[in-house]
């Protein structure tokens, strides 16, 4: 009976057991060494096991570093992402909280972290113990070259401000909390005020002239204009905002900016705010190009 048992919670965690599992599912400690010794198991870490004719998939090494970590380990931050499906690509480090009492031995492959989490913060994945959704959401974003982008597209399928400012305050002393109450402030509706903001800044450390903010034209009025040179900028903000009619609109207003000799550039928050300096190289391409 063991058997089978233990054989079914492989087959749901990518033939992975832990010697905890084995145990509660009837089989002896004798009985996991003789597995271990045959070659029918091999050793992920302390107590983790998987089948020998398994792979070392991601997905197998991320359930050993959080199984290995022991009770109430949970993934976080990239690593979590990964496992709720909102990164293509497996981070190249595990990241692994572990209650704030218990103490870990570091390994270059694994980052620990020490704390204790709400409740509610915290959720099993294809049985797996990971940050919940939100959290997940906050820590990656700060965590991730780029992750007010993960944030962006996690607000326009997966969760709401709402709920990630919630998760926000259950943790605001965690680290990262500072960086993580910024994105939110972006991300809400002042996120366009602070891109044009973050556009004027960049604009006048290097420089440009002749540009003025809030220009009409055509009926509609444009973010930055250099007027000579007839360059618009338009900022897009964070994606989540925009639903199938603002995209629409937006469309049409550029396609009548165009027709009327106007070179639009459009840029989003992100590129704004984490590469400031493409931005920069883009518009003073146009300009030379249309000087």
């Amino acid at each position: 009976m063991s058997r089978k048992v233990i054989h079914s919670i492989m087959s749901r965690q990518d033939g992975v057991v832990t010697r905890v599992q084995a145990l509660e599912s009837g089989m002896s400690s004798s009985a996991v060494a003789r597995h271990v010794q045959s070659g029918e198991w091999c050793t992920l870490a302390p107590g983790v096991y998987m089948r020998a004719d398994r792979e070392e998939t991601p997905s197998v090494l991320l359930r050993a570093a959080v199984y290995g970590a022991g009770f109430d380990a949970v993934a976080w931050g990239p690593s979590a992402a990964w496992w709720h499906g909102l990164l293509d690509e497996p981070p190249t480090r595990h990241y692994v909280t572990v209650p704030h009492h218990r103490t870990r031995p570091r390994h270059h492959s694994i980052c620990i972290r020490r704390r204790d989490l709400p409740w509610k913060d915290t959720v099993v994945v294809r049985n797996l113990p990971v940050t919940a959704l939100e959290l997940t959401v906050l820590e990656a974003s700060v965590e991730m070259p780029n992750g007010s982008v993960l944030m962006d597209r996690a607000l326009q399928r997966h969760t709401s401000l709402p709920r990630l400012e919630r998760a926000h305050r259950r943790n605001s002393r965690r680290h990262g909390a500072r960086a993580a109450a910024r994105l939110l402030c972006s991300a809400g509706d002042g996120g366009h005020s602070e891109a044009e903001r973050i556009l004027h800044r960049l604009l006048r450390a290097a420089g440009l002239i002749g540009w003025r903010a809030h220009v009409r034209s055509c009926g509609y009025e444009l973010d930055v204009a250099f007027e000579a040179e007839r360059v618009a900028i338009e900022i897009d903000g964070w994606a989540w905002h925009r639903d199938s009619n603002r995209f629409r609109m937006d469309a049409e207003r550029q396609n009548v900016l165009v027709n009327a000799g106007w070179h639009v550039l459009r840029f989003t928050w992100h590129a704004l705010n984490d590469d400031p300096e493409g931005v920069l190289r883009q518009i003073e391409h146009a300009l030379i190009r249309r000087a």
